[in-house]
């Protein structure tokens, strides 16, 4: 296996549940998105990853090495749970200060690491405030410092948007997208499909313990031959553009809206139709005032592959 981060027949249970069913997948530097409905195993599968559960069956590795009881890859790996476990009584800095302590740091670069990690998630002004006083978007802040104030090569973030207001949902997948460029590996896993799409076009979807796709968004609808991409245009004549678009032989099927100048069109082969399509308006005398394909992008393809 090749790759930062690899399973090959990865498979846990619990007593007769199984939670990963005999995956396989290889992920290198940048951001994937992790999906699935709930149940799908992707909270397992991040527990695999960061080695707090043992393998029923096959491997997980990271940098090559086995994740599960080596303890020489917690320095190399951040982890953002989805749940709260904090020590309430703590502020903020003593919390990440603990913890770097931990990693082995000596005081002063404990102290210079804690400070940094405050400023980047924007809590520098928080940190002697008691965790306790902390507001839902403060704490999963103060998680997503303690995951990156050790520098980790691998970020494994669990639902890491959960309760966050608009601006610290913005700024959290601003630096999510940082990561990833910087050449970290970044598993983020979220149920808020637009989020995910905002942060990465490449995922890794599950399904009942099993991964269904792995790889660009894009690619991955275009293999998905039985379902027609739909693309909809509005224009200054729907009705001409939909006696023109009939003889097109990858057109399966044209559907009007009420509104009277737009249609959607079905097509088994988006990329020749859209190279065509700018001769035919031409021809026609058709002047195109919106297309677009609700059809290619994370929503769709989730719905297709999952339901």
């Amino acid at each position: 296996m090749t790759g930062i981060l690899a399973a090959r027949n990865l498979s846990k249970w619990y007593g007769q549940v199984i939670a990963v069913n005999n995956v396989g997948f290889t992920l290198g530097a940048g951001v994937t998105g992790l999906l699935g409905p709930n149940g799908a195993g992707k909270s397992s599968l991040m527990k695999l990853i960061t080695g707090q559960l043992r393998p029923s069956q096959g491997e997980i590795t990271v940098f090559g090495e086995r994740a599960w009881n080596n303890p020489g890859l917690f320095r190399r790996i951040g982890f953002c749970p989805e749940q709260d476990s904090f020590y309430e009584r703590m502020t903020g800095a003593e919390f990440l200060q603990a913890l770097l302590r931990l990693n082995g740091y000596g005081e002063a670069e404990v102290r210079r690491r804690a400070q940094d990690a405050l400023a980047l998630v924007a809590l520098a002004d928080a940190r002697d405030k008691k965790i306790a006083a902390y507001s839902k978007g403060m704490r999963q802040r103060i998680k997503l410092a303690q995951a990156i104030a050790h520098d980790p090569e691998v970020l494994v973030l669990d639902e890491p948007l959960a309760g966050m207001d608009p601006v610290g949902r913005h700024e959290t997948i601003r630096l999510v997208r940082r990561w990833g460029r910087e050449g970290k590996c970044v598993i983020v896993s979220s149920h808020i499909l637009h989020e995910v799409e905002a942060m990465t076009s490449n995922i890794l979807l599950m399904h009942n313990g099993e991964v269904l796709a792995e790889g660009d968004v894009h690619q991955i609808r275009d293999l998905i031959d039985k379902h027609p991409h739909n693309i909809y245009i509005r224009c200054s004549d729907a009705r001409r553009l939909a006696a023109a678009l009939v003889g097109f032989d990858d057109v399966v099927g044209i559907r009007f809206h009420p509104e009277g100048d737009a249609v959607t069109v079905e097509s088994r082969r988006p990329d020749d139709f859209y190279r065509r399509l700018p001769e035919l308006m031409l021809e026609a005398g058709l002047e195109l005032e919106e297309i677009t394909s609700p059809d290619d992008n994370l929503q769709a393809v989730f719905h297709y592959l999952v339901k």
